[in-house]
């Protein structure tokens, strides 16, 4: 299932391949002309625009491939990396390029190929370009630099995630937004660059834009349209089959003693998500919980908040029994959240291990298998003032309970990208 690490091939394979595409990747933009700053800078003036052409074809050419790939399941998408947004310093960043850009006539892709093709403009511009580099490494240190810096991370957002639609009808927005530029960049070429009068300028699009191309893009666009977002269950499928397993082998349901060590442990955090309705909340739950009900976790700010926890947290999901824990962990797994487990039986199972004092809870008589209903009725709502909420000693010491302990933290790696 792609994406594919190409390292899995060993070390000398895996750096043959990444130079293998440094090498066609740097051919591509050389053959399109991308290491001559007299044109890329004639992008800015109206007359040249093969930057836009070129670079956007190549973006929406594997947006496309991307989708359909992972509307057939042939690509897991979760696991392609997305460079986080962080709008303050990209805001600023993206000015300070576009200038550097029409006063240099390069971007830091295009500027190593033309230093690569002994371009004297290209080889002073990179330099210039480690020279920055080097000056931001050394001013992240001062807090302001470092505050700013990461003003406004929005982590891993998709334009599917910010306008709240599924990935089918963006990527088709898209298609029909660079159709659109492409038939705008052409008018421009012929006005500002071929000093056509603007009454004999066609206004066919067929004219700017090749059919053939626009046809291709289109239905590319229609098949992931209509074949849709690959489901849960085709996403839990996509996981390597060792974390799927792990429910099945019951690796990350934990004991409510090894819970409870957890919560009093104060080397980690504990994130405990309780996924059951504001009513079974409010009666009782465990201390420092949080009621994030199981229908309405499916967020982006909450998924992306589980994601950026520190390696210490352990995130537990807790239900009265272990149906909606276990769907919600499927949810968090495919989007990428780690060192998640699930309570062992549930609230139930806590109350029954702990024991509750009959006189403010007592079990029902019998309780639907799976239903994931609370299998006792307490007096009133007592939340998390119970002593059973945190069932330690007056000196702290835990209950003498044997279980297996299956909490091991999973250090997350980032595998980043960066831009031509």
């Amino acid at each position: 299932m792609a994406p594919y690490d190409a390292m899995i091939y060993g070390k000398l394979a895996g750096y043959a391949i990444y130079l293998a595409i440094g090498i066609g990747f740097g051919m591509a933009l050389e053959m399109s002309g991308f290491g001559d700053s007299r044109r890329l800078a004639a992008q800015f003036y109206l007359t040249d625009m093969r930057v836009l052409k070129v670079m956007f074809t190549a973006i929406i050419v594997a947006m496309l491939l991307i989708f359909v790939f992972w509307s057939f399941g042939w690509l897991n998408f979760d696991n392609v990396w997305v460079n986080h947004t962080i709008i303050w310093p990209q805001i600023v960043g993206g000015l300070l390029l576009g200038v550097g850009f029409i006063i240099g006539g390069f971007c830091p892709g295009t500027s190593l190929v033309a230093a690569s093709t002994l371009k004297i403009d290209g080889i002073f511009f990179v330099l210039g370009v480690l020279f920055g580099v080097y000056l931001l490494g050394e001013t992240l240190s001062i807090p302001a630099m470092n505050m700013f810096y990461n003003a406004g991370d929005y982590g891993r957002l998709t334009l599917p995630t910010l306008f709240g639609l599924g990935a089918g009808p963006v990527v088709v927005l898209v298609i029909f937004m660079a159709l659109f530029m492409f038939y705008g960049a052409g008018i421009c070429e012929k006005y500002f660059g071929e000093k056509i009068p603007w009454k004999d300028i066609s206004l066919n699009p067929l004219k700017h834009i090749h059919p053939a191309f626009a046809g291709v893009l289109i239905l590319l666009a229609l098949v992931i349209l209509v074949k849709g977002e690959p489901s849960l269950q085709d996403r839990w499928n996509m996981l390597p089959a060792a974390e799927r397993q792990k429910i099945e082998n019951r690796d990350v349901y934990i004991h409510p003693a090894e819970l409870l060590a957890v919560m009093n442990n104060f080397q980690l955090k504990a994130r405990i998500l309780d996924l059951r309705g504001q009513s079974d909340f409010n009666t009782f739950n465990i201390l420092s919980s949080v009621n994030e009900p199981a229908e309405t976790i499916n967020r982006h700010d909450l998924i992306d908040s589980l994601r950026k926890e520190a390696p210490n947290t352990v995130i537990v999901l807790v239900s009265n029994d272990e149906k909606a824990a276990t769907e919600t962990y499927r949810l968090l797994k495919v989007n990428g959240v780690q060192n998640l487990y699930m309570l062992e039986g549930g609230i139930n199972n806590w109350i029954g291990v702990f024991g509750a004092d009959k006189t403010v809870a007592v079990k029902k008589d019998a309780v639907v298998p799976g239903s994931d209903s609370m299998a006792y009725t307490f007096t009133r709502a007592y939340g998390s003032t119970l002593p059973l909420s945190n069932p330690i000693g007056d000196h702290g010491e835990q209950p003498d309970i044997k279980y297996v302990k299956k909490v091991k933290l999973q250090l997350k790696v980032a595998k980043s990208g960066g831009c031509g």
